[in-house]
């Protein structure tokens, strides 16, 4: 039944992509539900038949990666070569395990949330829709607000500094940590400012500014609900 299930997703999203296979396909999160070796095999299955390329995961921990890439290489299954966790400048819990493990084993860091669900973005003064009606992201970081401020705040001076934006300063801040953020986009300009970010250059001593004030958080999210 759950082959038969994951088949139907994967077949329904090659449709609605208009294409015959997809380069990286992501498990949402880890699986408290299933043994991995099932839905490796499935996966791995899925790539021989052309559908997929490579295999990567969303919300798990530095041991369950370790653990499932292990199961896969004992089995001659494709791997997990990508690792998608919540990690930016309000929130480095990611550098504990996870970038080291990734770093050592060369496998993708590729973060969503890069600018804190915009609070990176914006001066602590600014309010949008988002800031206001998105509970999710709330429970995510207002908690640690009044400590996360003076990051935000250092963004701010150091944009003002090199004449770049919030924007520019976050996303070239993490491009230093990782492959590739995942930038959620709902204008033309979101994704402009993700690209000038590209080429923002940040000397060490800015990179230890920014970093300087971050206290431990603890985790929230799908990490929270599944220690």
């Amino acid at each position: 039944i759950r082959d038969r299930y994951l088949t139907e997703c994967l077949n329904n999203s090659l449709r609605r992509l208009q294409t015959d296979y997809i380069d990286l396909y992501i498990m949402h999160m880890w699986d408290y539900q299933t043994p991995i070796e099932e839905t490796l095999e499935i996966l791995n299955d899925f790539i021989k038949e052309g559908k997929i390329k490579e295999i990567g995961i969303s919300n798990c921990f530095a041991w369950q990666l370790a653990k499932a890439n292990y199961i896969a290489d004992k089995n001659g299954w494709a791997k997990f070569v990508s690792i998608q966790g919540h990690y930016n400048l309000l929130f480095r819990e990611e550098e504990r395990e996870m970038v080291p493990f990734c770093k050592d084993q060369n496998i993708a860091l590729t973060p969503y949330s890069p600018l804190a669900s915009g609070r990176l973005a914006k001066k602590p003064s600014e309010l949008s829709k988002r800031l206001q009606e998105d509970t999710y992201a709330k429970g995510k970081y207002d908690a640690m607000k009044e400590k996360d401020a003076i990051i935000i705040d250092r963004v701010g001076e150091l944009a003002k500094k090199k004449g770049l934006t919030r924007i520019q300063i976050s996303l070239g801040w993490l491009l230093t940590k990782v492959t590739a953020p995942v930038v959620g986009a709902t204008k033309v300009s979101h994704i402009e400012e993700g690209v000038k970010a590209i080429g923002v250059q940040l000397t060490s001593d800015e990179i230890a500014y920014l970093e300087e004030p971050y206290v431990p958080h603890a985790l929230v999210g799908v990490m929270r609900e599944n220690p």
